[in-house]
């Protein structure tokens, strides 16, 4: 069994729809009564949440986005090229990892609302992550988009977004 398989199994991480593997590590007890939530979340919300978040070479995390902010904290392996498409579509990208002295940065912030995927730099290896998200993740705030539905909300960004979208 390879280090990869090794780290899947001994976190019982599974599939996420975005790629790579996953495994919710905590939810708050405390919730956040909708009424206290801006007008775009519908029911309540954990205070925060958090997961084990592991993607390779071949598992990328695809474009997606959430309401929320979400913080990524990088524990081991390859650094990640984070890919950010603001709302009014400029991209950019940044790399989280654990050398300083290249520029990398241990923990690192998604705006709400921005599309964002995640790629390994290193070939034929591994990115370990955690992702922190406050008010708590819920799947009614995730948005996963086609190939062709984000190449259409973003014609100039062709290239990248086909890149790093399963379909």
């Amino acid at each position: 069994m390879n280090s990869i398989d090794n780290v899947i199994n001994k976190l019982n991480l599974k599939p996420h729809p975005e790629g790579g593997y996953f495994k919710e590590t905590y939810r708050s007890v405390g919730e956040i009564k909708e009424d206290c939530l801006d007008t775009n979340y519908n029911g309540k919300r954990n205070f925060s949440t958090c997961i084990y978040f592991l993607l390779t070479s071949n598992k990328f995390s695809a474009f997606h986005r959430i309401k929320q902010d979400e913080i990524w904290h990088f524990y081991k392996g390859s650094p990640i090229r984070m890919h950010i498409i603001s709302e009014k579509g400029n991209h950019s990208h940044y790399i989280i990892g654990r050398d300083f002295a290249k520029g990398e940065i241990p923990q690192f912030i998604v705006p709400g609302g921005c599309w964002f995927a995640a790629e390994v730099i290193n070939k034929n290896d591994y990115s370990l992550v955690g992702c922190t998200v406050s008010p708590g993740f819920s799947f009614e705030d995730f948005e996963l988009k086609t190939r062709k539905e984000l190449v259409s909300l973003f014609p100039d960004l062709k290239k990248i977004i086909s890149k790093l979208t399963y379909q």
